[in-house]
């Protein structure tokens, strides 16, 4: 069966002194997550289904934040982070944003 989309989040995350492109993407998915409750999705799970979370992190250093790390963030689900060019860094300060977009989709099995 093909996923079907469920949510969407947004946030955002900064590292104010540092750089730290993880930090900041930690922060962001912290940020997009923090408002919501979602006790459907463990109905999913119960029920033999399957939550697949497709995270994208735009910062301007890709290649730095460790996935893993952004990963632990989520708190259940099968969860893929792709780190792509964007976000910000500030110019004459040492601060880096970060800006996150989480889709979670849904797998059921009864059908």
């Amino acid at each position: 069966m093909a996923a079907k989309a469920l949510v969407h989040e947004f946030g955002m995350g900064v590292d104010v002194h540092g750089r730290d492109s993880t930090k900041a993407a930690c922060r962001a998915v912290s940020d997009a997550i923090r408002h919501s409750s979602l006790p459907l999705l463990r109905t999913y799970l119960e029920g033999g289904g399957r939550i697949l979370i497709d995270v994208t992190i735009g910062t301007p250093n890709p290649d730095s934040v460790n996935v893993e790390q952004v990963q632990r963030e989520l708190p259940l689900g099968e969860v893929t982070v792709c780190a792509v060019e964007g976000g910000l860094v500030v110019p004459g300060a040492d601060t880096l944003i970060a800006c996150a977009a989480i889709t979670v989709c849904v797998e059921d099995a009864r059908s």
